[in-house]
């Protein structure tokens, strides 16, 4: 007996996501990618003004956009602010935990100020935005979240501890809450971006025997463009990966499978 084969469905139309740090970027890059699957998009961050530029060229492309000034850092704006969008939107299906903070710095020279920073943003500010987003979607039926982790979430990277804890604990926090959320419907995943260069990254880029030393161990031989990271997402938002969750989608060129 054969089993009818139903094609996969990659359209967002109809779905209302949410994307943090949206304001430049690999947020920038994904709100973008979402709208052009047909997605309406809540923009967050902390830049109004550059917010407002994002959502003029989702405009230009025919997309619809909110946006909401919102610090992830801050629990109490997290939940004001997603509230605030699921108002507007009427609705939520989709989040992209984008927002991230990176610095480089010895480990014996880290701060409890710049711990608390880098883990707030990246790993604390996550969370929160999944419960207040979760609670949402679990009262419309399900949704989908996709946490933007990093290379990190799998290897150590020296002079980059605090950051490589939020990542690793990110990556953690992806198959806790896909396990947990499931039976409500919701699914979690990651993506993992390789070397992207990005206003965050670009001191890194600067240096140009770091760059080419880097490029070298990529087997695709170059560094990562933002909108390699729109397809992967999408798809996880999509119904094309409707069974699918806990996972983290590495997207580096092959840099991991060759060390």
């Amino acid at each position: 007996m054969e089993t009818k084969i139903e094609f996969p469905d990659f359209n967002l139309s109809g779905r209302k996501a949410l994307v943090t740090g949206a304001s430049r970027g690999i947020g920038r890059a994904l709100a973008l990618g979402l709208v052009n699957a047909g997605a309406m998009v809540a923009l967050t961050g902390r830049d109004e003004k550059n917010l407002a530029e994002v959502a003029g060229q989702i405009k230009k492309i025919g997309g619809n956009a909110v946006i909401q000034k919102m610090d992830v850092k801050d629990t109490d704006d997290i939940r004001q602010g997603i509230d605030s969008c699921v108002r507007r939107m009427e609705g939520l299906n989709i989040l992209v935990n984008n927002a991230g903070y990176e610095s480089v710095s010895d480990s014996f020279e880290v701060t409890p100020d710049l711990w608390d920073t880098i883990l707030d943003t990246n790993l604390k500010g996550a969370f929160f935005c999944a419960q207040a987003a979760g609670e949402k979607m679990a009262a419309m039926g399900g949704g989908a979240i996709v946490n933007v982790c990093s290379l990190t979430s799998s290897v150590g990277v020296a002079t980059a501890v605090p950051y490589t804890s939020s990542k690793s604990g990110l990556l953690g926090m992806t198959r806790a809450l896909a396990t947990e959320w499931a039976a409500r419907g919701i699914r979690v995943n990651a993506i993992a971006p390789g070397y992207f260069r990005t206003a965050m990254t670009d001191p890194f880029f600067q240096n140009r025997d770091w760059a080419e030393r880097m490029k070298a161990k990529i087997p695709l031989a170059r560094f990562g463009h933002v909108q390699d990271l729109i397809g992967p997402t999408v798809f996880l938002c999509s119904k094309a990966a409707e069974y699918i969750t806990g996972q983290m989608i590495t997207i580096d060129g092959g840099y991991l499978a060759s060390i």
